[in-house]
């Protein structure tokens, strides 16, 4: 499987430079993994010699894509094994079978994939849609597969809840027609900007536009119907209720929620909902938007390295 070439994009929406993403494939590259049903999962990969445990498993969201997460790989390279995935339906992967799944589906999907890499010692973060999925893998409490820290980033709530389904309703009309008119291209052209703050870089705004226009119609209807069918505090919530729960294997997992205060898709004071759950602090990071990992990657990577510090290392090979 091979994913589309986008259509022409507006002039002024910006793209990488040849070098750019030259470097991605060295830095970041990308492979894809044969499950037993034929299904693909791909994903972007540090992995080099040795490097310390945990690994850094990271979850895009709708909009996005594995290779959003290179500046964070850069940073961690050779130190700290950076995974990115594709979701399913993005990048090279195949589509879940469901027309509309639940996150329950994208995290059993993510459990075979780190099976198939053996990787059973990792911190897992999800951005935004992402959050939704990696809430949603780590209160299934697979054995074998408990991450040691949770990371939410600008965690998108879901409109799945009966106080939000009304407007699940026009979210999920409004998505799923920007798919066919405009189309990706022109979507991402006109949307990309609304993931950043105004004082984004030239460069973040070009990463973010290039990885949205990627996006590819299948997983972006599957993802849709995930935003707006189920809800990222009923997740929480359970897994709020075994890291109370002495003998759990959540029992006072660490739960980090952070967004960019300058966010205006999942609002700070969305996150706060959160975050209140687990009756953890939320971590603002300044001046950033709903990308925030694009747009101040350094500031992501200095509050992932807080959480590692806190989590005893040790070294393995990153083969």
């Amino acid at each position: 499987m091979t994913s589309p070439i986008a259509a022409p994009a507006p002039t002024d929406a910006p793209n990488p430079s040849a070098a750019q993403l030259e470097d991605l494939e060295a830095t970041f590259g990308l492979f894809n993994i044969r499950m037993a049903d034929g299904a693909v999962v791909s994903a972007r990969d540090t992995v080099a010699g040795l490097v310390q445990a945990p690994v850094l498993v990271a979850l895009h969201g709708i909009g996005s894509g594995s290779a959003s997460w290179l500046e964070l790989a850069r940073i961690f390279n050779l130190q700290r094994r950076f995974l990115a995935w594709d979701a399913p339906g993005y990048g090279e992967s195949s589509p879940l079978a469901q027309a509309q799944p639940q996150a329950t589906a994208y995290a059993q999907q993510l459990q075979r994939l780190l099976a198939a890499l053996s990787i059973g010692d990792f911190v897992l973060v999800g951005h935004s849609l992402g959050a939704l999925s990696a809430a949603a893998f780590t209160a299934s409490m697979v054995p074998g597969l408990i991450p040691r820290a949770l990371v939410l980033i600008s965690p998108a709530l879901g409109y799945g809840s009966a106080a939000r389904v009304a407007e699940g309703q026009r979210v999920r009309a409004q998505r799923l027609a920007s798919i066919e008119d405009p189309g990706i291209a022109a979507m991402a052209a006109a949307r990309y900007s609304h993931l950043l703050s105004a004082q984004a870089s030239g460069n973040a705004k070009a990463w973010v536009h290039w990885n949205m226009a990627r996006l590819q119609p299948q997983g972006y209807r599957q993802a849709t119907e995930l935003l707006c069918g189920d809800d990222l505090l009923r997740y929480c919530r359970a897994i709020e209720a075994q890291r109370q729960r002495k003998g759990s294997p959540l029992y006072r997992l660490p739960v980090h929620i952070w967004t960019g205060s300058a966010d205006a898709i999942t609002t700070p004071s969305q996150c706060q909902q959160v975050a209140d759950v687990f009756s953890e602090p939320l971590g603002l990071i300044e001046g950033a938007g709903h990308a925030c990992y694009v747009e101040q990657p350094h500031a992501v990577a200095e509050r992932l390295n807080q959480v590692l510090a806190t989590l005893s290392s040790t070294t393995v090979n990153g083969v």
